[in-house]
């Protein structure tokens, strides 16, 4: 591609590399410039105009943009159509994007004027929602980069992971000091988080804070063909052998992990009972902010696996806005 001054006179069929308005004819930035308007300005005494010229080989820039959004999109996700070299990909489906980092940047180090920008990897997103622009920044690319770029990711590296569970039981513990107030706004909390997942609460229960009852609760959750089971304890859980844990254990169940490199949301607790993942709540998970509940929640949903080297990479963007309130904030008071 080349790009710059031309004889006016001589650039009907080029691409106008800028919008020019004189004496009744106008030249559209990035379009083919039509012989009557070159002959018009040229008339009109302007000289000169910027303009492009592509090569034998190059290839225009909304049609890059769209063979690469094409390529790059994998399950559940859609190119839109191209436009000013840009092609958008949005989700066909409410779900949980994945993306390979390596891969999208293996594209972006082909040529600078390839770019891909994405969504954040595991971001919720809802139906119609954008999660990437492909943007080829000159008004052509030379084939063989388009090439290189096809190439660099031979698999796709975005793709959708729709939402899939959408029975969820929770369970409350109860100790003295704890208002019905706060378990009703606990579990609004959570139907407004599950709701864009199209999931919900299909059963509730309310256990005194001990194992045994954990442990019966958690396995009339299953019996009752739960996907999911979230337990709220009254009290935070400080070991693997306090009460939520005990309980799982109790029930036949197994802890995978407890407390993430996430803040607010440290203390929380992921096991499974059967085929049903738990999810023992940190306290935090009782505000609507988002907190570490939320990261582990919509993968579960979308049917992800989470491990503890999954949680482990959560640290690093982990340190999320204070919850107003919560029961150990970091700094702590100071005495005036």
């Amino acid at each position: 591609m080349r790009f710059g001054p031309v004889a006016t006179r001589d650039s009907a069929g080029l691409i106008a590399a800028h919008t020019v308005r004189a004496e009744g004819a106008t030249l559209r930035k990035g379009r083919p410039i039509p012989a009557e308007e070159a002959r018009l300005l040229a008339e009109a005494g302007m000289g000169q105009i910027v303009a492009v010229r592509l090569d034998p080989d190059d290839v225009g820039e909304d049609e890059a943009a769209a063979r690469l959004a094409h390529h790059l999109a994998g399950a559940g996700l859609t190119p839109e159509p191209a436009f000013t070299g840009r092609c958008n990909l949005v989700a066909t489906a409410a779900g949980v994007l994945l993306v390979d980092p390596a891969g999208i940047d293996a594209v972006n180090l082909v040529d600078e004027a390839i770019t891909v920008a994405t969504l954040p990897a595991y971001r919720p997103v809802a139906a119609g929602e954008m999660v990437a622009t492909i943007k080829i920044i000159p008004y052509a690319v030379a084939g063989a980069s388009l090439e290189r770029a096809l190439d660099a990711a031979p698999h796709p590296p975005l793709r959708l992971a729709p939402y899939h569970r959408r029975r969820i039981g929770v369970v409350s513990t109860l100790l003295p000091g704890l208002k019905p107030t706060t378990i009703a706004k606990t579990l609004r909390v959570l139907a407004d988080r599950l709701a864009p997942a199209g999931a919900g609460i299909v059963a509730e229960t309310r256990v005194p804070h001990a194992a045994g009852a954990v442990a019966e609760a958690l396995s009339r959750l299953a019996a009752e063909g739960c996907d999911l089971a979230v337990v709220f304890g009254a009290s935070a859980i400080a070991d693997r052998r306090d009460v939520i844990p005990a309980g799982l254990e109790a029930a036949g169940g197994r802890v995978e992990q407890f407390g993430m490199p996430v803040d607010p949301g440290n203390l929380l607790l992921l096991g499974t009972l059967g085929d049903m993942p738990v999810i023992g709540a940190p306290g935090c998970a009782r505000s609507p902010k988002e907190n570490g509940f939320d990261f582990v929640l919509h993968r579960l949903l979308a049917g992800l696996s989470v491990t503890r080297a999954d949680i482990v990479r959560m640290g690093v963007g982990g340190l999320l806005g204070e919850i107003p309130l919560r029961g150990q904030p970091r700094a702590a008071a100071h005495e005036s």
